[in-house]
């Protein structure tokens, strides 16, 4: 630990890392200070951070009561899934970011107590897995209790807790478990090749590499890659009661790989890894592997709002059983739609390290487009209440789930199944983390929101911006340049892809610089305290149709402002009204409407749909002119369904084409 250095306070610190383009800012460097992202922290912080750890550290969640069973503290049985542990760690994680914003003492104090606790369940060894402890199971003896997933999310929630601490206490129990996986699998006994298959450890060991600089974690975290899809496609001892093959991301190589498969939090979490070690090594075949698989998931596997992860049981595209990920390319249910709300925030946290080794604009297209959709549809506008799958269409009464052991008709106040909601909440937490990125001689727009940015650039200067505006609601945002250095540094802005017709102005004057869709726009000039870059980026309401392949939402849309995807709910019909029953005119005229007090604040849009009520009997049936009658509506946003008790929602409609086009009108 000698190697240890001031710690940068970020999630994931490549600030040594040599292949890496754009870099982490650190927590307290970016303030959300109005709109749509400080609403949200505020929540977090007040709300959603506060009521996790009451029900983790009390006896619904069992989180803390598990370990001080483990340590010896108190008497019992353990209760939840074998990963519990994990979850208990993300929310640790959550709450060290809040600290990084607030810098409240009595977070600390609390933290150190539960890290005591902690402590004392590891092993002199340095194990620490509490189902296995209480029950008094072998240590890796079977994979099916995710011993490698406690250890990620173990590892990356010490190392964020020493970075914006400052204190070792917990990083010292994640050093000392690291160390026993280093002793265990570096050997890389045949037997324990297939073991680490829910690959957040590999996160973990690259984050405490570039936390204490011991090589040893970095070439454990690289293992642990290449040994995927290098053994026989049998059950092993450490396979048990547990499924194989694409299931666990070891059918092929990773690369050889050329298309998302299996479980899909499983998927990502390799695929982020993976992309820590190339940051650290620069090996061409693991990012050219990465960069098919982000294409394969993003233009094949991924939904409108940015969810991915299509079915809860099915088969992979080579045909292995699989749980909660992606089958074939297009094939896109809506109302089965599976679409984990882990994996849609990994679908972000790969996009994110995508975004910082290649600097490219597209990657943080899809954080935002997940950020302000399929992550947050996963918590109530309360805070209080989550969903673990989130599909894009609900039909009363169409599914039995007393059979689903995740899916559920309504938002729930706890799941069995807890890792969604703390990876939720930390994501939230971390926000301004994602904002920025430092490059080489300037700093990078990644996120819009109204905030206050204080930072170093990479040659040590001071920089300070003030960005104002209410995005995603409005797309004007001005950037006010507050303190800078008098040399030549580059300001680079995103440019969304939604985006089409934009206007960028400095000091007022048009830039005359090209703003191309979907790229960074790079302003490079000597900037002067009080330059204002004026970004306009109009917000039209669009239509949106899937790919062709789509079976299932072919002559159907759906509709978009921004980056927000709104839906129907059935709040907002007639009584009566099936979802199932609405239709849309290509040519709708729609507007908007800003609601302070609806579902935490929001623009809705508002237009007219169409309702079958001709009677319809029967699997199939005759059509001899069906009858519609015409209803205004609200759309509300995606993320927000299901705040108004259990209901009917559809995000993509059947639409009825008038003019021969597919037209909305403008804002």
């Amino acid at each position: 630990m000698s190697n240890r250095t001031t710690p940068k306070k970020t999630e994931i610190d490549t600030s040594k890392s040599p292949h890496v383009t754009l870099r982490s800012i650190s927590m307290g460097d970016c303030h959300w200070t109005e709109g749509f992202w400080a609403e949200k922290t505020k929540l977090c912080e007040e709300q959603m951070v506060p009521y996790m750890g009451e029900l983790l550290k009390g006896d619904i969640g069992h989180g803390l009561n598990n370990l001080k069973i483990a340590a010896g503290l108190k008497s019992g049985e353990f209760q939840g899934e074998y990963w519990h542990d994990a979850d208990f760690y993300k929310w640790m994680e959550s709450a060290c970011y809040i600290y990084g914003r607030n810098g409240d003492e009595k977070i600390i104090q609390e933290l150190d107590e539960i890290i005591e606790v902690i402590a004392s369940a590891q092993e002199p060894d340095g194990y620490l897995h509490a189902y296995i402890q209480i029950n008094d199971i072998a240590h890796f003896s079977n994979r099916k209790y995710h011993e490698m997933y406690n250890c990620g999310h173990l590892y990356t929630a010490a190392c964020v807790h020493h970075r914006m601490t400052g204190k070792n206490n917990f990083l010292e129990v994640a050093l000392k478990n690291a160390d026993l996986l280093v002793k265990t699998f570096g050997p890389n006994p045949l037997h324990l090749r297939r073991f680490g298959f829910n690959q957040t450890q590999i996160m973990g060991l690259v984050e405490l590499y570039r936390t204490v600089g011991t090589r040893s974690y970095l070439e454990l975290a690289e293992q642990f890659i290449n040994n995927r899809g290098e053994s026989e496609m049998v059950h092993d001892s450490t396979t048990i009661g547990y499924p194989i093959g694409d299931m666990v991301q070891e059918r092929v190589p990773l690369r050889e790989e050329t298309e998302a498969a299996g479980h899909a939090v499983l998927a990502l979490y390799y695929y982020s890894g993976a992309a820590d070690v190339y940051a650290e090594t620069g090996e061409k075949a693991l990012i050219d592997a990465l960069d098919r698989l982000w294409e394969n998931v993003t233009q094949k596997k991924m939904y409108v709002t940015g969810a991915i992860g299509q079915t809860h049981y099915g088969a992979s595209p080579r045909r292995d059983m699989i749980e909660e990920g992606f089958i074939d390319e297009y094939m896109m249910p809506n109302m089965t739609a599976y679409n984990e709300t882990c994996a849609n925030i990994c679908n972000a946290m790969f996009s994110h390290r995508m975004l910082g080794i290649k600097g490219e604009s597209k990657y943080a297209d899809i954080m935002e487009l997940v950020l302000h959709n399929s992550m947050l549809s996963g918590i109530s506008v309360c805070g209080k209440k989550y969903y673990y799958a989130n599909p894009l269409r609900k039909i009363n009464g169409a599914r039995d789930y007393s059979k689903m052991n995740t899916e559920s008709p309504d938002r729930e106040p706890y799941l069995y199944c807890f890792c969604c909601p703390p990876n939720l909440v930390r994501t939230v937490a971390k926000s301004s983390l994602w904002a920025y990125s430092l490059a080489e001689n300037g700093i990078a727009v990644n996120l819009y929101g109204g905030n206050k940015l204080s930072t170093q650039m990479l040659d040590g200067s001071e920089l300070a911006l003030t960005q104002e505006t209410q995005y995603p609601w409005e797309g004007l945002v001005r950037i006010r340049i507050d303190a800078c250095k008098k040399d030549v540094f580059e300001i680079m802005l995103r440019i969304p892809m939604w985006s089409k017709q934009n206007s960028l102005k400095i000091n007022g004057e048009d830039a005359g610089i090209n703003l191309v869709p979907g790229e960074f726009v790079t302003i490079s000039r000597a900037w002067v305290a009080g330059d204002v870059i004026e970004l306009d980026m109009p917000m039209d309401i669009k239509l949106i149709e899937g790919h062709h392949r789509i079976e299932e939402v072919r002559n159907q849309v759906a509709i978009k402002r921004g980056p927000i995807v709104y839906c129907v709910e059935s709040p907002d019909l007639p009584k009566a009204v099936a979802i199932t029953d609405v239709y849309l005119a290509s040519n709708a005229e729609l507007t908007l409407q800003k609601r302070p007090g609806f579902l935490g604040g929001t623009t809705t849009i508002h237009g007219n749909i169409y309702i079958r009520e001709d009677l319809r009997s029967g699997m199939y049936c005759d059509v001899s002119g069906p009858n519609f009658t015409e209803h205004k509506i609200q759309f509300v946003p995606y993320y927000a369904w299901s705040n108004r008790g259990e209901a009917e929602m559809t995000v993509f409609f059947p639409v009825i084409w008038q003019g021969g086009q597919l037209n909305s009108a403008s804002t």
